[in-house]
């Protein structure tokens, strides 16, 4: 299976958007996917519905943040929950550790780092202002119990 590619929903009713345009970017993507396609407490969903405008750190500009992902559940008290959801390695959620030398490699993490810390703010912003939830997802989440793969 490629990392990359198109998903086609079993539910096309649930998808926010256009269900023949759904793009994964990773495996662990069409996962989140699948699960949201499959869940029956999953209301509906969107994969880089929603764009959220923030200001990256590496240039001082306004930029569009595409969010991996909208979901609506419904919870056991019969309530609703929208979330954004991002889904990202953890060792891109941690501050790179300094190794001493500035290696390219290091200035590269910090600023990846930097830029993602000032989406998720934004986007953090973003859903409140709106009374949804954001959450970033890793291999932690995803692969609850299991070996990551």
């Amino acid at each position: 299976m490629s990392y990359k590619g198109k998903y086609k929903p079993k539910n096309p009713k649930k998808y926010l958007g256009d269900p023949s345009k759904v793009v994964y970017r990773s495996l662990w993507e069409r996962k989140f996917m699948v699960f949201c396609d499959e869940n029956d407490s999953v209301l509906s969903w969107g994969s880089e519905e929603v764009v959220v405008p923030y200001r990256s750190p590496k240039d001082n500009k306004m930029h569009r943040y595409f969010v991996d992902f909208i979901v609506e559940l419904q919870k056991k008290d019969g309530t609703k929950e929208v979330s954004l959801i991002e889904i990202k390695p953890k060792k891109q959620c941690l501050e790179p550790k300094n190794p001493g030398k500035r290696t390219r490699r290091f200035l590269n993490e910090v600023m990846t780092y930097g830029v993602n810390q000032a989406k998720w703010k934004a986007a953090r912003d973003f859903a409140e202002n709106r009374g949804w939830t954001f959450k970033v997802l890793t291999e932690d989440d995803l692969f609850k119990g299991k070996k990551n793969g």
